[in-house]
């Protein structure tokens, strides 16, 4: 009778480095043209289970507030208008599963809330890579990017156009770079 042992994996967390990680979005303004933003304020715990990846967690926290467009009085449109900040300050999203797609590709399924809707979304991720930086920290880069539409959490804002459309797009598209430090 022979008895198999396991070799235990590694379980490391990290937390997201604000001043190298931001979110980003982007939406069709007018109908032809993009208008980007960012979130200034972000944080996120990831959970890495290196030895079984589709273990792994992350929880992720925006606060709404620090909206930048690089205008300020569309800034104050968008937390007033259309994010409702005071009432609602956070963007916050739950991961409920990770799924390898191949190579350093992952599916990070999980539930986001606006305002006060939560809705599954899928994040389509990539490992960027992992290095031990001069100060003795461990630290690792992901990529991520999804599209929403803002109507599905009551994001509803808009202007009709003369000729067909609105004044802001449906659809938005979200890149995520993330830069974390492991917790020692």
């Amino acid at each position: 009778m022979t008895t198999q042992t396991q070799t235990p994996t590694r379980t490391s967390t990290w937390t997201l480095d604000p001043t190298h990680s931001i979110a980003e979005f982007s939406v069709k303004h007018l109908i032809v043209t993009t208008v980007k933003g960012r979130f200034r304020e972000l944080e996120a715990t990831l959970n890495i289970d290196e030895g079984a990846i589709e273990n792994s967690s992350v929880t992720a926290s925006i606060d709404v507030a620090s909206i930048d467009t690089n205008l300020a009085d569309r800034d104050a449109h968008l937390r007033s208008d259309f994010f409702n900040a005071d009432q609602y300050p956070k963007i916050t999203f739950e991961s409920k599963r990770v799924e390898k797609v191949g190579g350093e590709k992952y599916l990070v399924h999980g539930d986001l809330t606006i305002r006060d809707v939560t809705k599954p979304v899928v994040l389509d991720a990539e490992f960027e890579g992992q290095i031990d930086d001069p100060w003795g920290n461990r630290r690792a880069a992901f990529t991520a990017t999804t599209q929403i539409s803002r109507k599905e959490f009551n994001v509803r804002w808009n202007q009709a156009l003369e000729t067909g459309g609105a004044v802001v797009s449906d659809n938005v598209k979200i890149t995520l770079h993330i830069e974390a430090i492991e917790r020692k």
